[in-house]
């Protein structure tokens, strides 16, 4: 089969199977995540075009939300319509919230689980390998000339070393693009991309904002508008409109709302809620199902396990039902706008600016995944991380050079790699060398 070539369009099944086994192995945050996706639908079932499968990452970088989880929904849609959509999307993110409740629970009633944790360096370990040949593979295909280069570079250091908000590099790298494009000719719309009448896409937004509000005003009718599940439900449904640029993107907001506002968790646990998070399945915005059942666990009024449970639930619909409203609305006119030459150049600068931003979460991700302690380096308008040397962790280093060996040089699967390195972090802590 030659470059570019796809395959035929799997039957529901078979596309339900895989999105069932990419929510089981989605480890490591949104580059992880991408990089499964790309790897498993491009590349070994070539199901989507690469240009395609990029463009639909544009977009979706474009929305508020995980997105990776609207990635795969937008496959998923491509494949098999709405229902095909809903079943990538919910696929991705339930294995994820199902363990990630189980720890939630486990933790409100025991606190952290040494043994947990310590499969768990093992699995990031493996993810900073696959984080990494994701990287270099997206960068082949999407860096093409010098601009590119240029623009993904920018996108780095503006992230990483400026703190810059993403939606103003997105912007930039889109603007960047854009006046590239002007004057080139017009592509050729795809045959299979059918014109969607107006009245659809309206009709599309009212039904999906049901689905989303509905819901939840129940909740607030339910139990007062005081209580801590309305209250999840207002501040997840406001987080849902306002995360561009991914989980880490709004990381810090979150925490400030749930320990100094809220004061539904210490410091602390905050930490400890992102560490499950970067080390289980599904999008790294599952934190927020961490705090929900804490939440409600420790202020619901009733069982705890009943109301941590509910709160959880709450989470979880105010934090994904809006990205099927986004995708299922947008994704119809992805092609008809990817055609005009203007917009097709800015969203190939917005793929090379992705480049920068998974370098920026590669960085970021190896730093907390090596070294015990980091120290916050300003100078000027720079302001970034840098680890304290000393804090290097041989346990993960060794892991991690474990992983890029069965990766790079025996070209063992994802799974295999997690599997590996996983059992020898459980020997090291059994060992005692953890």
């Amino acid at each position: 089969m030659t470059t570019g070539e796809t395959a035929a369009t799997p039957t529901f099944g078979e596309a339900a199977r895989t999105w069932a086994r990419i929510g089981l192995l989605s480890f490591g945050g949104p580059a992880g995540q991408i990089a499964l996706m790309h790897r498993i639908l491009v590349d070994e079932k070539r199901w989507i075009e690469d240009r395609r499968f990029l463009t639909g990452l544009n977009f979706c970088m474009l929305l508020p939300g995980p997105e990776a989880m609207q990635l795969a929904t937008y496959v998923g849609w491509r494949l098999h319509g709405v229902a095909g959509g809903l079943v990538a999307g919910l696929l991705f993110v339930l294995p994820g919230a199902v363990l990630m409740l189980a720890l939630a629970l486990a933790y409100a009633q025991y606190g952290s689980i040494p043994v947990a944790e310590a499969l768990f360096l093992g699995i990031k370990a493996a993810v900073l390998a696959i984080v990494v040949e994701a990287l270099l593979r997206v960068a082949k295909k999407a860096l093409h000339h010098p601009i590119d280069w240029a623009v993904a570079a920018a996108a780095f250091v503006s992230i990483f070393f400026l703190k810059v908000a993403f939606p103003i590099v997105v912007i930039a790298a889109g603007l960047v693009g854009y006046l590239r494009g002007r004057g080139a000719p017009a592509a050729a719309i795809p045959t299979d991309v059918k014109p969607v009448p107006f009245s659809q896409t309206v009709r599309t937004i009212a039904i999906w904002t049901a689905i989303w509000v509905l819901p939840l005003l129940a909740v607030a009718a339910i139990f007062g508008p005081g209580h801590v599940l309305t209250e999840l439900s207002w501040l997840y449904s406001k987080l849902a409109m306002v995360t561009f640029g991914g989980a880490y993107a709004v990381l810090a907001y979150l925490a400030q709302e749930v320990v100094e506002t809220y004061r539904w968790l210490t410091p602390g646990e905050m930490l400890d809620a992102l560490g499950l998070a970067e080390t289980t399945p599904g999008p790294l915005i599952l934190v927020t199902e961490f705090v929900g059942t804490l939440a409600a666990w420790r202020h619901g009024g009733g069982h705890p396990v009943l109301m941590g449970t509910l709160g959880a639930i709450v989470t979880l619909w105010a934090t994904f039902v809006p990205c099927f409203l986004w995708i299922f609305a947008g994704a119809p006119y992805i092609e008809r706008l990817n055609a005009i030459p203007a917009l097709r150049s800015a969203l190939h600068s917005i793929t090379s600016a992705v480049v920068g931003v998974i370098l920026n979460l590669t960085v970021w991700f190896a730093l907390h995944v090596l070294f015990a302690k980091l120290d916050r380096i300003t100078l000027g308008p720079l302001d970034f991380d840098w680890p304290q040397w000393t804090t290097l962790r041989p346990d993960a280093a060794l892991l991690a050079i474990l992983a890029a060996g069965l990766l790079f040089a025996l070209h063992r699967g994802v799974l295999t790699t997690l599997a590996v390195t996983g059992a020898a972090a459980l020997a090291l802590h059994a060992a005692g060398a953890l």
